[in-house]
């Protein structure tokens, strides 16, 4: 008679600290958001996420060292509230985000976040339904307007900063002392209480941000870029044409040039070659020598000099190609070691 073994599920950490020196391993260990990143400078990237699960909320801490963009999908079931650094500068779907601003997401909400160094923001994400009865029990309309996924409120300065401090503080905290929130209910209820009052007093200072012609021409240029960014890298077969991608979009070289300048600071070569190098990135990343190449991955996304290609590489990620298939399948305990170093409560 054959032993029949019991699997046992562990109870998911209240806690969880990642840090990211790999924009390829932005979107591991997250089931809030799903995130795809891209470092703008050849430099070490040093981001760290905060993840607290709290009673039905949980709060995410996210800062970078470096500017970035971050295409950012939520989850489905789950309504978002971001509140931003002192720091903070940059755009989202093209407006531009300071302290004094906190954008509201509706569930399955897509943002294309692109921000300065020494970006930071504090994340509440909960379930529709327990949202709207914290509204209902402050008497406060949902600010969210209709039809719109993602929306900017303009709040008292005061009351937004003291939401993200708290929420900054309580990710500072957690990281430092898991063991705090860790399958205790009590605390993370009380502490979720507590979040929650800060969030309702800047919803409640709150009015809707006005959207200026300048606000609507740069709105355009995030959704050109997001454009011309998915087709790019839907063209796997090697060298495409500024103008070939520009015909598919239906705007303009001059439209480009400008959409790409005002809200990445970045021509639009320079990025779209970026954004390649992250693929190829990927791919060395999942595979082995067994089962692709480094001129293989390079040719597929239109990297036709590979002298230049392993310098463009190694300046971007660190370490050469070559080095990077090497590790093959141990990446991802690479990453734990090197680059994303996770704590668990």
């Amino acid at each position: 008679m054959k032993n029949r073994q019991s699997h046992v599920q562990l109870p998911q950490p209240n806690v969880t600290v990642v840090e990211i020196w790999d924009p390829a391993t932005a979107e591991e260990d997250i089931e809030v958001i799903h995130q795809n990143l891209v470092q703008l400078r050849s430099e070490p990237l040093r981001a760290r996420r905060v993840v607290v699960r709290l009673e039905s909320a949980m709060l995410i801490y996210q800062s970078t060292n470096l500017a970035v963009r971050a295409r950012t999908k939520l989850m489905p079931g789950l309504r978002a509230v971001v509140a931003f650094g002192p720091q903070a500068l940059g755009t989202a779907n093209g407006l531009h985000i300071h302290p004094d601003l906190m954008l509201m997401a509706a569930r399955d909400a897509e943002c294309q976040f692109v921000v300065d160094p020494g970006y930071e923001s504090v994340t509440i994400a909960l379930p529709p339904k327990n949202f709207e009865v914290y509204l209902v029990n402050r008497q406060l309309e949902d600010p969210l307007q209709p039809g719109r996924a993602v929306d900017l409120l303009v709040c008292d300065v005061t009351k937004a900063r003291e939401f993200f401090s708290f929420g900054k503080r309580l990710a500072v905290t957690a990281a430092r002392q898991p063991y705090l929130f860790d399958g205790r209910k009590e605390v993370c209820a009380a502490t979720e209480i507590e979040l929650v009052e800060l969030l309702l007093e800047a919803i409640g200072s709150s009015e809707n941000y006005a959207t200026t012609r300048s606000d609507k021409t740069h709105q355009t240029y995030s959704h050109v870029i997001e454009m011309a960014e998915n087709w790019a890298l839907a063209q796997t077969d090697g060298l495409f044409h500024l103008a070939d991608l520009c015909r598919a979009i239906g705007v303009s070289e001059r439209n480009l040039e400008y959409a790409f300048k005002e809200i990445l600071s970045m021509s639009p070569v320079a990025f779209l070659r970026r954004a390649r190098l992250h693929r190829v990135r990927q791919a060395l990343r999942g595979g082995t020598r067994g089962t692709t190449t480094v001129s293989a991955e390079a040719l597929k996304w239109g990297f036709w000099h590979f002298g230049d290609f392993s310098k463009a590489y190694k300046n971007c990620f660190g370490e050469s190609p070559s080095d990077t298939l090497r590790n093959g399948s141990s990446n991802l305990d690479r990453a734990s070691e090197k680059g994303r170093r996770p704590r668990f409560s």
